[in-house]
């Protein structure tokens, strides 16, 4: 079963959550640094968007123009937030258009970390991607914890829930 084209949408709904969240931080707790990987929210989202455009551009076979992956995008909330929403549905898209031929097809790329070519399916990049995103969805949600911030769920069965998708299969609308 394919699941990449539900995770797509999994994905834009948490970060719309996610990104609804952070507003509610001023600008000083947004970029204070919380000791994270990539220290503050601001530059946590950032990377998100970064690796999301990384992954997509080497699936399609171009260039990103991602030189790091600290790069900074957007030093705004609202530009990084319209670049989060536009990057998802192109990510939605992307998924969307894929055949399974092309889900199982070798995408080779340089590394930015460390030397060499590597060569991965176009579907396990994708799942590497979403994977990703949930990893520093977390430390974004511990961090806005630490700022006093309530989250809504962001696991997957509540987006379901929400979508109506949730269920035995005699329950689940169509």
């Amino acid at each position: 079963m394919n699941h990449l084209p539900m995770m797509a949408r999994f994905n834009r709904w948490a970060n719309a959550r996610l990104y609804a969240s952070v507003a509610e931080l001023d600008d000083d707790a947004y970029r204070k640094d919380r000791g994270a990987f990539f220290g503050s929210i601001h530059h946590t989202l950032n990377h998100l968007l970064v690796v999301d455009r990384l992954w997509s551009a080497r699936i399609q076979n171009r260039d990103s123009g991602i030189r790091s992956l600290d790069q900074v995008l957007f030093q705004d909330f609202e530009a990084l937030k319209s670049g989060r929403v536009e990057e998802d549905g192109k990510l939605i898209a992307l998924v969307d258009e894929m055949s399974d031929q092309a889900f199982e097809a070798p995408v080779r790329y340089r590394r930015m970390i460390g030397d060499g070519l590597e060569e991965v399916r176009a579907g396990h990049i994708l799942i590497t991607l979403f994977n990703h995103q949930t990893h520093h969805r977390g430390q974004v949600h511990a961090m806005l914890t630490q700022a006093g911030v309530t989250l809504p769920p962001l696991d997957v069965v509540f987006y379901l829930d929400e979508i109506g998708e949730a269920g035995p299969p005699e329950t689940i609308s169509s």
